[in-house]
């Protein structure tokens, strides 16, 4: 496969070099002011730091680059499934989905950028890798370090904000059920969350990279999620001096709650329960809670019901008591409807529920 790496990266960077100079074509950009103008405002946005992974993050992150450019996502890397878990058994590779995921989130055009990165094979050895995972894989080659990798890539690519991965190091998610069983790596947990009694990374001392710990020091506000609990939320908080860096943070702190339930991995959980996790791994409990008050149409709700997911809801004697433990509650409407595969799927609606996290710095950044 290595004999491959000259065609790869010809592609990569002639695919890239289009990209950026579509956008810095004047002609394709009309009037230079208006792009000036609207440059101003988002670098004048309010700093967030995003912690996270997979689909939930990225789809929070598109809506939130409207209105900063001031972002640093902070992304777990214990995914071990599909083309990162691949990479990372063939060639050692930190998994760089959700990397890549919030990558193509934060590009000035996510939609063409989304169609190169996101492009799979499906034939011979590269059957089921996507173009960008190989783009993150042979910039890791060629610069020695994953982390640095990354940085290239996000230096490339016209973004708003930066990915980081929470650290360079190999770890392994690793669980123990109510009964006593082991569980180790995600996707035995994303099956047996629900059962899940402790929850640790291996090796337990994991550092993380310095520049996400200098994140929490620059943010104006910090956003949990949405994504999934133990996969890709926990994870970044089972790093032990960042979990120390969290808890002592004076900027708030937001967790996003989940649309629904995940089968296996949250089903039968309440926001609550979610919220009960976090407070165990973070050492706090989050300052505010976005969660979605709007309905999900019957049939599309029927669907869900039928694969084991329910939605997440609050009643108002739990709100009350996250009120006496300091944790304020953000109702709405976040629901947005898209289609995948051909299937209607619930999504957070990225640009309501950053409008509904940044109304908690007040008018000061509007």
């Amino acid at each position: 496969m290595r004999n491959l790496w000259p065609f790869f990266v010809g592609i990569v960077v002639g695919g890239v070099s289009s990209l950026l100079l579509s956008k810095r074509c004047p002609s394709q950009r009309g009037d230079n002011f208006p792009v000036k103008a609207d440059d101003y405002y988002l670098s004048s946005g309010p700093y967030v730091v995003a912690i996270g992974g997979g689909t939930g993050l990225s789809s929070f992150l598109v809506g939130l680059k409207g209105f900063t450019k001031n972002i640093t996502a902070v992304v777990t890397v214990t995914d071990e499934g599909g083309s990162s878990g691949r990479l990372t058994r063939d060639w050692g590779l930190l998994p760089p989905g959700d990397i890549r995921n919030c990558i193509v989130a934060l590009s000035e055009n996510d939609d063409d950028l989304r169609s190169f990165m996101d492009f799979r094979f499906d034939k011979g050895d590269l059957s089921g890798h996507s173009l960008g995972n190989l783009m993150l894989l042979a910039a890791a080659e060629v610069y020695g370090d994953f982390k640095l990798a990354v940085e290239k890539v996000n230096g490339l690519l016209s973004m708003r904000g930066r990915v980081l991965p929470i650290s360079t190091e190999t770890m392994v998610l690793v669980g123990e059920t109510y009964d006593g069983e082991r569980l180790r790596g995600e996707l035995a947990i994303s099956r047996r969350g629900m059962d899940l009694r402790d929850i640790w990374l291996e090796p337990k001392k994991v550092k993380p990279i310095p520049e996400a710990l200098l994140s929490l020091d620059d943010a104006d506000i910090i956003v949990l999620g949405p994504g999934s609990l133990f996969t890709s939320i926990i994870p970044n908080l089972l790093v032990d001096d960042f979990r120390k860096k969290l808890y002592n943070v004076v900027a708030p702190i937001v967790y996003i709650a989940n649309l629904m339930t995940q089968p296996g991995e949250t089903e039968g959980m309440a926001v609550v329960d979610h919220l009960d996790w976090l407070e165990i791994c973070m050492g706090r409990m989050p300052d505010f809670v976005v969660v979605n008050d709007q309905d999900i149409a019957g049939d599309l709700l029927a669907r869900y019901m039928d694969d084991g997911a329910s939605p997440l809801r609050l009643t108002s004697e739990e709100e009350d008591s996250l009120l006496q433990k300091g944790c304020r509650v953000i109702r709405g409407n976040f629901v947005r409807l898209s289609v995948v595969g051909g299937s209607t799927v619930v999504r957070h609606d990225g640009r309501r529920v950053s409008e509904a996290i940044l109304s908690c710095l007040g008018s000061d950044w509007r």
